[in-house]
């Protein structure tokens, strides 16, 4: 039995034998025989038929037949119609051919595969491609029923690189190192393409599908789906699409990027100011239409701040952003963390110059509101707030701010003149709390109660510096039910009231706290001093008023005061005294004088001292006394008898 088996197949696989030995003496004789020629106008004349584009050959060309069946051509071109320069050349173009019309004499295209591609694509002013024809050829040749069908459905590019020219918008751009397919299949009305190209000096992965490749050629609409992924940047968009007068796509868009700042600088965007910008991500409905993006149904998230709304981009010969957004939660306080106001590490204004380049680069027009926002130091509750920048001119209002417990409404605006900032300030704080507000916004925390402050300003210059140079406006604050930390007025004005003497400078000032039931300062800034209107404080059993002016340039305090013990409402004792010295540690010191006069052991020698040396050896004792300094001045002409000798200081 194994015999007859074996005999059996024997007798099969000998024809096989016999068809294969055949089929390859064919293929062989075809390789020596095949028409060189005839191949090349074949392969030639399907090219164009595809294309729409002339195959110039500068090169040798090279046809096998077996064991693979191709013919490939060297230094290859191909162009349009009456185009001077081609807009595709290519090293090395191999044409793979179908076996079995080749072995008929036939010639036919399977696929294609480019080596080294150069493919060069330009849009004129008037809009118009030079790749024009090559897409309404491919559109005519892939409808069913048409002449000249698409004889092969798929071509591979191999180390290609890609110019691409937009006279209207003046862009530039090449793509390198292109690896990518691309296919229709002959079956199906579909087309995909997928590879990879590096951009800008990070690679990309692509692909793109179309359900419909003939209605989306002819402008018609068919289903997208696209996704792009590199290391700054994934976005992804599936949809449709369409080309009639201009092109329009719809669908849902996702952007992911683990740092905004490095995605935009990737793609050409400066980004602004120099902290933030980084975790995005973005998900919504997009409508495209041209060079505008409408996004609804958005939420998107930077920097852990998540929001929802609307948003609309276009770049129109100018990049223009509007947005509608609502929020639970923001922090601004990545974006102004790199703003500083004061050196580093210095009580001065910091002369760093502004960069104000941004304020041109883009318009914007944004309303934003949050349940709350936090900014730095600052929190604020439920706000809402608007945005634009228009010309280079920013204006920032909020409608309405839930700040230090209470209300805040106001303005900012930023005009840019050249290298030169002009600032306006216009804010109202309705019942506040002055300690939290002081605090978060000054730096200041000894000051408490509640009121209502009332800012403003306006200033031009390049740096903060400058801004505090030439400051000019009003600021009014009025305050009730609170107190200033730091001294006890009362305390010590009955101290001093019934012992002059009894204090050695200003260190008693700074113990304890002056409470009061009213509170009103009215500052006038005029090219940054700021002068002392009406600054008054009123408790139960103390009033304080203060004059003299406040430098902004130099943060220092230049002035003085009288600090009232009060009986009924009427003042019973009365102590000048003196604000000197830096903002954030000033020095408070009662005037020597006035103690002196009050001292009945002492007083008498402000009358005896008449002549200049007597006076400066008197002066020098009281120092010691009062522990500051002391300005004796004659109250009358000098006397020319010697003065008398004062007998030492009794305590009182």
């Amino acid at each position: 039995m194994s015999l007859t088996m074996a005999q059996g197949m024997k007798r099969l696989w000998t024809p096989v034998a016999v068809l294969v030995a055949l089929a390859l003496t064919a293929m062989i004789a075809t390789s020596w025989l095949i028409n060189r020629d005839a191949l090349y106008q074949a392969v030639e004349a399907q090219i164009r038929a595809v294309t729409g584009l002339d195959l110039v050959v500068n090169g040798p060309i090279d046809v096998s037949v077996f064991p693979g069946s191709y013919v490939s051509f060297h230094d290859v071109g191909l162009k349009g119609g009456g185009a001077v320069e081609p807009a595709l050349r290519v090293d090395v173009l191999t044409a793979n051919l179908r076996l079995l019309p080749l072995l008929l004499r036939r010639f036919e295209i399977a696929d294609v595969m480019m080596l080294r591609p150069q493919i060069h694509v330009t849009r004129s002013a008037d809009g118009v491609s030079n790749w024009a024809p090559f897409l309404q050829t491919i559109a005519h040749t892939m409808k069913p029923g048409a002449e000249n069908q698409v004889s092969f459905s798929e071509i591979r590019v191999q180390d290609g690189i890609l110019t691409y020219e937009d006279a209207t918008n003046h862009v530039t751009e090449k793509l390198d190192d292109i690896d990518w397919s691309l296919a229709w299949p002959s079956i199906s009305r579909s087309f995909a393409a997928t590879g990879q190209f590096d951009w800008r000096g990070q690679r990309v992965d692509g692909s793109i599908s179309v359900s419909d490749f003939v209605a989306a050629l002819s402008g018609d609409r068919s289903g997208l789906k696209a996704r792009l992924t590199s290391p700054p940047l994934k976005l992804a968009f599936d949809g449709t699409v369409a080309n009639r007068t201009s092109a329009m796509m719809e669908g849902t868009l996702t952007i992911d990027s683990v740092s905004l700042r490095n995605a935009l600088q990737w793609a050409g965007q400066a980004p602004p100011g120099a902290g933030g910008f980084g975790r995005f991500a973005l998900k919504a409905r997009a409508n495209v239409v041209g060079a505008s993006v409408a996004l609804t149904n958005v939420n998107v998230e930077l920097d852990g701040n998540v929001a929802e709304g609307v948003m609309t981009y276009a770049n129109n010969g100018r990049q223009t952003l509007q947005a509608t957004l609502a929020a639970d939660a923001l922090d601004f306080t990545p974006y102004i963390s790199t703003v500083r106001l004061l050196a580093s590490g210095a009580r001065d204004w910091n002369r760093q110059l502004f960069d104000l380049e941004l304020l041109s680069a883009t318009d914007l027009d944004m309303r934003l509101s949050a349940a709350r926002i936090t900014i730095g130091p600052s929190r604020l509750g439920r706000t809402a707030f608007g945005a634009n920048l228009r010309g280079g001119a920013l204006a920032l209002s909020v409608g309405e701010a839930q700040m230090c417990g209470g209300l805040a409404r106001g303005s900012i605006g930023v005009a840019r003149a050249d290298t030169v900032a002009d600032v306006k300030v216009q804010f109202q704080f309705n019942d506040i709390d002055l300690q939290s507000c002081g605090n978060e916004m000054f730096g200041v925390s000894k000051l408490s109660g509640r009121g209502n402050l009332s800012i403003s300003l306006m200033a031009s210059g390049s740096s903060a510096f400058g801004l505090a140079q030439s400051l000019d406006g009003t600021a009014t604050l009025n305050g009730h039910d609170g107190a200033i930390s730091g001294f006890n007025v009362e305390q010590f004005l009955k101290r001093l009231e019934h012992r002059p003497l009894a204090v050695t400078g200003g260190g008693s000032f700074r113990n304890g706290s002056t409470p009061f039931d009213n509170l009103t300062v009215s500052m006038k800034f005029a090219d940054g001093i700021a002068t002392a209107d009406d600054v008054r404080m009123d408790g139960a059993a103390s009033r304080i008023t203060l004059t003299g002016t406040a430098s902004v340039p130099t943060r220092e305090y230049d002035m003085k005061g009288v600090a009232s013990l009060t009986t009924d409402g009427a003042p019973s004792f009365d102590l000048p005294f003196v604000v000197q010295g830096p903002w954030d540690d000033p020095l408070i010191f009662p005037d020597p004088e006035s103690l002196i006069r009050r001292s009945q052991a002492t007083a008498p020698l402000l009358d005896a001292v008449k002549d200049r040396k007597t006076r400066d050896a008197v002066r020098s004792v009281l120092e010691r006394f009062t522990g500051g300094s002391l300005s004796l001045k004659p109250s009358a002409p000098p006397d020319p008898a010697p003065p008398a000798t004062a007998g030492p200081d009794k305590p009182n």
